[in-house]
């Protein structure tokens, strides 16, 4: 048979990953296929910068026009990010009736409703396993291994600089600050790592996981996050005093009237299997009503891993066009929902124990007071840990409650955070006690 031709727009970190995969596999790659699968055009803005591929310069055009409307392309891949011009081009790809690969995880995510729907109007397929989780193969095994089961329950750790951050945090007991100026140097971040660390980019993954998990989209704004920014040391410490570990978690279960949907720092129990997951891997435990629990590990970025997803998928294509297969799989493998919405559950509707660390005056009736503000809101204190002593100064005063209601959190942290006893403002990190058991 005749090449399955490729034109790939966005020749960076992932588009040089995905074309080295594809050249030098380029026999095996037919072998599984059944036919030759070409990169045949590569568009980017700059074509003059050494990737670390050979390449020809014969492919290389600053026009993605010419990926986009070359008859000969079977399969346009997107891989220049952002919001505005990725979605653009895979808009136009998908009207002159291409399939399309993309590892855009924002774009899926803030406008998927719109893409998903243009895939299943124009009779094409759109592709997205390098979304999540870079090299791990999450997607499909969601959309065709896992396909029988309903999913109750996600809990992700899908940002590897943020782990790598808690990670070194949780090692060495450094601060938050002096990490990440490691992280930058060392090229596992981003400067500054901004989307990496406020949780947007895992709730961003997040988004896609439930999107696959019910068959339509969620509204991503929907998705509660929160970063690991405000964590320090100390925090690490007492968390180990009380068994625990910090991880930068997504979570999302169903709760048969709405999903909970958030991204947070969360203290695990040290046995527990995320617990274990360090520097800068990803893993995805996910659970489904008849296979059981499941988990998934791997690199969730970087060059090679990330272009072998979009290679994996580029591949999946080419396998359906090689075979003639004339039907579209819809882009969340689900039939007649296109035109639905996951209802999220209010933040502030959630129950859960929490930690508390609050910077307070040492001095006789102090902890009293704290205790008294937290129990006219119906917060239940498990476990008190208070270090130091230092007269009329501040010191840590450490809690972890049983499980209380979000939005009674809220209002007495408030109340306390005007005390005049309390010096800095209260740290809270959300506990998961019940993982242990889901394991």
């Amino acid at each position: 048979m005749s090449n399955i031709n490729v034109g790939i727009i966005g020749f960076g970190t992932v588009g040089a990953g995905a074309y080295e995969v594809l050249t030098t596999n380029a026999e095996l790659i037919h072998s599984r296929v059944g036919a030759p699968v070409v990169v045949k055009k590569i568009a980017d803005l700059d074509i003059n910068s050494d990737r670390g591929v050979p390449i020809s310069r014969d492919l290389l055009t600053k026009d993605a026009e010419q990926v986009i409307n070359d008859p000969e392309i079977d399969v346009v891949v997107e891989l220049i990010g952002g919001l505005t011009h990725a979605k653009e081009y895979i808009l136009q790809a998908m009207e002159k009736g291409k399939h399309v690969v993309t590892a855009n995880k924002a774009l899926l995510a803030e406008y998927g409703h719109e893409l998903y729907g243009m895939a299943e109007k124009c009779g094409v397929n759109l592709e997205f396993e390098a979304s999540v989780g870079g090299g791990i193969p999450i997607i499909g095994a969601m959309k065709a291994g896992l396909s029988a089961n309903r999913f109750k329950n996600i809990m992700a750790i899908l940002n590897g600089t943020s782990n790598y951050i808690l990670t070194k945090m949780s090692s060495y007991y450094w601060p938050y600050d002096k990490v990440v100026k490691e992280a930058v140097e060392l090229g596992y971040a981003e400067d500054p790592p901004t989307l990496d660390v406020d949780g947007t980019d895992a709730a961003h993954k997040l988004a896609i996981l439930i999107s696959l998990a019910h068959g339509y989209p969620v509204a991503f704004k929907d998705i509660y996050r929160e970063g690991i920014t405000s964590l320090t040391p100390d925090d690490i410490r007492f968390a180990q005093e009380f068994g625990y570990c910090v991880k930068l978690l997504a979570l999302a279960r169903d709760r048969g009237d709405g999903v909970e949907a958030r991204v947070h720092p969360v203290m695990i129990p040290k046995d527990h299997i995320l617990a274990n997951v360090n520097w800068a891997y990803n893993a995805i435990y996910i659970e489904g009503d008849f296979v059981g629990p499941n988990l998934y590990y791997g690199l969730g970025a970087g060059r090679r891993p990330t272009g072998s997803a979009v290679a994996a998928d580029i591949i999946e294509l080419s396998r359906r066009i090689v075979s003639g297969e004339k039907g579209i799989l819809p882009p969340l493998a689900h039939y007649g929902k296109a035109n639905k919405r996951v209802a999220i559950k209010p933040m502030n509707s959630l129950t859960m124990p929490y930690y508390f660390r609050f910077s307070a005056v040492d001095r006789p009736g102090v902890l009293s007071k704290i205790s008294g503000v937290l129990g006219e809101h119906d917060i239940s204190i498990a476990s008190v840990i208070q270090k130091g002593r230092e007269v009329n100064g501040p010191v840590p005063v450490v809690m972890l409650t049983h499980e209380a209601l979000e939005e009674n959190v809220k209002k007495a942290i408030s109340v306390i955070n005007q005390m005049d006893v309390v010096t800095d403002k209260t740290v809270i990190i959300r506990v998961e006690r019940g993982m242990k058991e889901e394991i």
